[in-house]
């Protein structure tokens, strides 16, 4: 499908964006404090409150992607793309367990990353170093498909050619490099309300331009069996079921553990913010459920696209009028630019702390530290940018597919680490491995599709839990054999019965180099 150009909604969409980078920039003095510090510039001086939070998280974990993926999902095969939905319910009463634990853990040792707990809990630099290959192996392709959807949203402009992806990622490198986590989390205020003020507005729009919601639902039920992928308004086979199941228990298992995902709560200033919006974000999985409505809308407005991340944007070109499309563009656009800021700082987190100073200079000071992280984060942005631009997008978006399946290999030393220490550190790394290596090569041989029939059980699954189940029983058989506990000495010992005494307080977490609050 062409886009042409249309000047009207251009302007607002460049008239928001320019909002969003003076906000990106004047938030190095909101909540102020040493930036020359990494707690300070990739943490937020872990000072943030419910509020910030909880829009942070939700422009972190609801990107521009999910805007355009989860409703393209459902414009191709139908319910199967509502799987979001039930591994979003999911997931927050599974965190609202853990989350707090770790939190308090990470604020005692003014952990960063989860490498850094996981180095601490067992005393293994192979363990610890093997979490963070894995947090920077699957930030990269996430970052480039925040990528994805601003390309998509400037074609859907009419904009042609690489050059305003590579300014508006520029624009973003600059107000990261200035104001670290603080940048993402005030422009996330303006993301979110416009996320949602668009989303509401098309529900309430859309439909009644195409005949109500009965149309809608009568036209998708038609279409979809018609499909090269025939698909269905409900999954039909008992497989299907499982295959469903499946991937929103592991889908909903694994996003915590992304490193983006843990900087978020950890930038959060006592237990207490952390339970609060695990018990608030769910309104977000309500904004989900309306984003994937918009894919039967699609179908039902009869557009003809070749790719189907075009199904929205097509249907906001078609419905709505200039002024308003340039809002919804500009919505979809910032909402990619959050998440991206938040895996940059992520990801050079993890590198600095777990890699730079682990292998390269242990005695760095603590400004050298962020120097090299903020560093870090440019050169992030610069090869996720180059990954879009020089591979096809397919390439990242089968990459992406992979995330989940390599995240969900570090739960068995990050978040069952948090509750016992049975597992030796060998086997948890052996684990690691044989997960990596069993879910990297069953999903390559399924040329990246998340599902795999499993010949043992006879059933479709999700690869990244068939790949967590090989981690544990390859984990536990280890442990067995080599007696235990993975002990280095009675040192370690001591160190390790301090995770055993979990700090209980809510207080705030103490800042460090904190200024004027």
């Amino acid at each position: 499908m062409t886009f042409e150009v249309d000047g009207v909604a251009i302007a607002v969409f460049c008239a928001l964006f320019l909002l969003v980078t003076v906000l990106g920039f004047v938030a190095a003095r909101w909540k102020r404090g040493d930036l020359g510090l990494l707690d300070e510039w990739g943490l937020g001086g872990r000072r943030f409150g419910t509020v910030i939070t909880w829009f942070l998280l939700g422009g972190d974990l609801f990107t521009a992607y999910t805007f355009i993926a989860v409703p393209a999902l459902v414009w191709a095969v139908g319910a199967g793309g509502f799987f979001a939905l039930p591994y979003t319910v999911l997931v927050f009463p599974f965190v609202f367990l853990v989350m707090p634990r770790l939190w308090s853990v990470a604020s005692k040792h003014r952990y960063v990353t989860a490498a850094d707990f996981v180095k601490g809990r067992f005393s293994s630099r192979g363990l610890a170093t093997a979490i963070a290959f894995t947090g920077l192996l699957a930030t990269m392709p996430y970052i480039a498909l925040q990528l994805v959807g601003i390309q998509v949203v400037l074609e859907g402009l009419g904009i042609e050619g690489e050059w305003p992806l590579i300014l508006a990622f520029a624009v973003l490198a600059a107000y990261t490099y200035t104001s670290g986590l603080r940048a993402p989390a005030m422009i996330a205020l303006v993301k979110d309300t416009l996320i949602y003020a668009t989303v509401i507005v098309a529900i309430v729009y859309i439909p009644s331009k195409l005949g109500g919601w009965d149309n809608i639902f009568s036209s998708a039920s038609q279409a979809l069996p018609e499909r090269d992928e025939p698909g269905a308004l409900l999954p039909g086979t008992p497989d299907a079921h499982v295959a469903y199941a499946t991937l929103a228990l592991g889908s909903a298992m694994a996003l915590f553990l992304y490193p983006h995902a843990l900087t978020a709560v950890l930038s959060s200033r006592s237990q207490d913010v952390v339970r609060r919006n695990m018990s608030l974000l769910p309104a977000w999985t309500f904004l989900l459920g309306l984003m994937a409505l918009l894919g039967y809308m699609a179908i039902a407005a009869g557009l003809n696209v070749t790719d189907p991340n075009h199904a929205v944007p097509a249907l906001f070109a078609d419905m709505f009028p200039s002024w308003f499309l340039g809002v919804a563009f500009a919505a979809i656009a910032i909402g990619a630019l959050v998440p991206a800021a938040v895996m940059s700082i992520a990801a050079a987190n993890l590198f600095t702390r777990n890699v730079w100073k682990e292998f390269v200079n242990s005695d760095i000071s603590d400004r050298q530290e962020s120097q090299i992280a903020k560093i870090v984060s440019l050169l992030v942005k610069v090869g996720a940018l180059a990954f879009v631009i020089l591979l096809p997008t397919q390439f990242a978006i089968d990459l992406q597919l992979l995330g989940g399946v390599w995240m969900l290999q570090t739960l068995p030393a990050v978040m069952i680490a948090l509750y016992t220490r049975w597992f030796h550190r060998w086997a948890l790394l052996a684990g690691w491995l044989v997960g990596m290596v069993a879910g990297t090569w069953i999903a390559a041989s399924q040329d990246f599709a998340p599902v795999w029939e499993v010949p043992v059980l006879g059933v479709t699954a999700y690869t990244a839990l068939v790949a967590l189940g090989l981690n544990l029983v390859v984990a536990t058989l280890i442990t067995l054999v080599l007696g235990g506990r993975g002990r280095a000495d009675d040192r370690d010992e001591t160190r390790l019965e301090e995770y055993d005494e979990l700090v209980e307080t809510r207080e705030p977490a103490p800042t460090v180099g904190a200024g004027v609050t």
